[in-house]
């Protein structure tokens, strides 16, 4: 068998296709960041000090760091340029907040943090002098990119015999941000390493209250790793959180920073801690240990099996059951060389597609499984290749050298065997498979080449059916006999793919705007016109005819690598996707938080338009009778999480719960400090269950 040239090309097309991947990040002229410095109160008696805040306003989905910035960022800094006998003090760090990037944590700011500090001025300053005090401050902006900015800012004082009073409105916001620093913590904590670090803070009264979350912030990178999801429990001695031990755990003298306490009716505490090494009690987290490296590869062996049966793959698993029936009557060795051909197309598509994922999470992409079709450009490309494929299926046109005729040549029935098995995984990569979200959550947080080996265990799994009927008499028996029903039975499985076209374009509806998508249906116009004349040309026997139809495909290709990149521009935030009839509210961590402060039950359905199984669970599933009338008796909030569009907090959402892609459905029942997540494929009983709480 000879691979390399047309395998060589696949991996060619396929970096190019990412490298003209979009960056969504507004890279523009404009700061992110407006600063100012202000001050508690604008006189400031000889020898004292007041304190003074550095405002970020920062720009709506962009964020600057804390003091340990995490897995990547930097710190804002303020370079102090004073009169002689004038000192400043450190930052006083306001707790942060978790900011997920990829398979990274980083810890930081959004919207307008104050970054507190202290000016004291020489005990010989001179009484009603005016002095204006002068700093550089610097700080790292990021959304999907991250810009380094400046400013120098200036900030005027008076020197008084008796400070003014603060006017009511900075001292209120002095007072809001003085309850956003952290104070040490009178309780002591200790932690305790092995497969996990397990972290005691000894507070027995603490325990009592109404918490409803606790997390963890560290003031050294490599003791924790951040992305893990923390886990928590209170009892009556205390709260024991459970992390993931980073890289440098094994060094840990202390653990040392900061505890956020949330409770319901009470402002959040943020404690500073420095745990030292002791006895933790032992504690049931339930069902969260992580996977083992081998047991993901197990997983995503049976993930890959089972997506094979997916809503989403249906389509394409009629091409694939053409493909067999058409080699059924041939050798056995060209039945199995072609298997081969159509698994190495699969695994090595899984393979790409995983380096792309990988490559973009590190350049600092929210994205997961299935994030090719948040972009309407690939879905646009998409659904003209299914719609291709279908004019391909209904005999208006053959491709050269890979048709599926008896006298085909061995060489061009391996090139199409391989092409079937690179189309079914770019119509299978939305779909999440039972096993498969698991090991895929895995493979996220783990080494490029660990994340790379799940998914080529995937795509083994996936292509694997296709392999062992090729190679197995038995089953190549089994198979009907080729013969004229095979004409008619091709043209049949046209229907499926303009099917998926439609589909495509009812997703590409929700991810862009009418006229662009008018542009997508008059390409497909095009698309058939060029194909039928293809058609014509290959049919009239001219010798001159191959030469015509390659000149006609690469001029529709050319024209399509035009057109389609208009696609994609000015795509508007789409409704929020759901295929029930439960009144629901778009999801928000605020929303969340809300609702489950007010002690009532949570179901969070995760889904995308592009997710065929998220809609089908919705309607088989979800839109019950039983449901909707559990929903409503038990007054269940219902929070849609629509990933159809990128979205950073449904994205944080995933990463929270090991989870790489959509569907995830979670019930937070009334009071309860975590989620039930439930399985990928749903039922009306297995909803009903995690209400009832059994």
């Amino acid at each position: 068998m000879q691979w390399p040239r047309f395998v060589l090309l696949f991996v060619l097309v396929l970096a190019a296709c990412g490298a003209a991947a979009p960056v969504r990040a507004q890279i523009d002229s404009a700061p992110k960041v407006h600063a100012r410095l202000i001050a508690e109160e604008s006189e400031i008696v000889p020898g004292r000090s007041v304190r003074v805040a550095l405002e970020q306003n920062i720009r709506s989905g962009w964020h600057t760091y804390w003091r340990n910035p995490g897995d990547a960022g930097e710190p804002t800094e303020i370079h102090w340029i004073l009169p002689a006998g004038w000192r400043a003090g450190s930052i006083a760090w306001p707790y942060p907040k978790d900011l997920p990037v990829g398979p990274l944590m980083d810890y930081g700011y959004e919207g307008r943090p104050w970054l507190l500090l202290d000016i004291t001025a020489p005990a010989d300053a001179k009484l009603g002098t005016r002095v204006v005090l002068r700093a550089q401050a610097n700080w790292l902006v990021c959304q999907e990119v991250c810009i380094p900015e400046d400013a120098t800012l200036s900030l005027p004082l008076t020197i008084s015999a008796s400070p003014h009073s603060p006017l009511p409105a900075v001292a209120a916001q002095f007072s809001s941000a003085r309850d956003r620093l952290p104070v040490a913590s009178p309780w002591p904590a200790r932690f305790q390493l092995g497969s996990s670090l397990d972290l005691f803070l000894v507070a027995p009264k603490l325990a009592q209250t109404n918490l409803t979350d606790v997390r963890f912030f560290p003031f050294e990178q490599g003791g924790v790793r951040g992305i893990a999801p923390q886990k928590w429990r209170a009892s009556t001695d205390g709260i024991v959180l459970r992390l993931a031990p980073g890289k440098h755990a094994g060094n840990l003298r202390a653990l040392r920073g900061v505890l956020v306490l949330a409770s319901v009716g009470a402002p959040t505490q943020a404690l500073v801690i420095q745990a030292m090494p002791g006895i933790v009690p032992v504690t049931d987290f339930g069902s969260d240990a992580g996977l083992t490296f081998p047991l993901a590869l197990l997983f995503a062996l049976l993930g890959g099996v089972i997506l094979n049966l997916m809503p989403c793959v249906l389509p394409i698993l009629a091409m694939k059951a053409f493909a067999i029936a058409s080699k059924s009557g041939r050798a056995p060795r060209e039945a199995a060389h072609e298997s081969i051909a159509y698994g190495i197309g699969a695994i090595l598509s899984f393979a790409l597609l995983g380096a792309a994922v990988l490559a973009l999470r590190a350049g600092g992409e929210a994205i997961g499984w299935g994030f090719q079709l948040q972009e309407p450009t690939a879905v646009a490309g998409f659904a003209l290749l299914v719609f291709a494929v279908g004019l391909n299926l209904s005999g208006l046109f053959e491709v050269p050298g890979t048709g599926a005729g008896d006298a085909l040549a061995r060489r061009g029935g391996l090139v199409g065997a391989f092409f079937t098995g690179v189309l079914a995984v770019v119509v299978a990569a939305p779909c999440t498979a039972p096993f498969m979200a698991a090991a895929l959550g895995f493979a996220l947080t783990q080494s490029a080449v660990v994340s790379l080996l799940v998914f080529v265990a995937l795509g083994i799994g996936f292509a694997a059916p296709f392999v062992a009927i090729g190679y197995s008499p038995v089953l190549l028996r089994l198979l009907p006999k080729p013969g004229a029903w095979m004409s008619t039975f091709r043209q049949f499985l046209a229907f499926p793919m303009y099917a998926t076209a439609l589909w495509l374009a009812w997703v590409l509806s929700l991810e862009t705007r009418p006229e662009r998508l008018m542009l997508v249906l008059g390409a497909a116009l095009g698309v058939a016109f060029v194909l039928w004349a293809v058609g014509v040309a290959q049919r009239s026997g001219f010798p001159r005819a191959t030469a015509f139809v390659w000149t006609a495909i690469l001029a529709m290709l050319a024209a399509l690598a035009a057109l389609l990149p208009r696609v994609d521009s000015a795509a508007p935030a789409s409704a929020a996707v759901q295929a029930t009839t439960i009144p629901s509210q778009s999801y928000s961590e605020s929303r969340l938080a809300d609702l489950r402060a007010q002690k009532r039950g949570v179901f969070v359905d995760a889904t995308a338009a592009w997710c065929v199984t998220c809609l089908v669970n919705e309607k088989v599933a979800l839109d019950d009778a039983r449901v909707r009338a559990a929903f409503a008796s038990g007054r269940i909030a219902f929070l849609v999480a629509d990933w159809t569009n990128r979205d950073s907090a449904v994205s944080a959402l995933l990463q929270a719960h090991a989870r790489s892609g959509v569907p995830l459905y979670l019930y937070y029942a009334p009071g309860a400090p975590d989620a039930v997540v439930l399985p990928q494929i749903l039922t009306a009983d297995t909803v009903l269950t995690a209400i009832a709480g059994r």
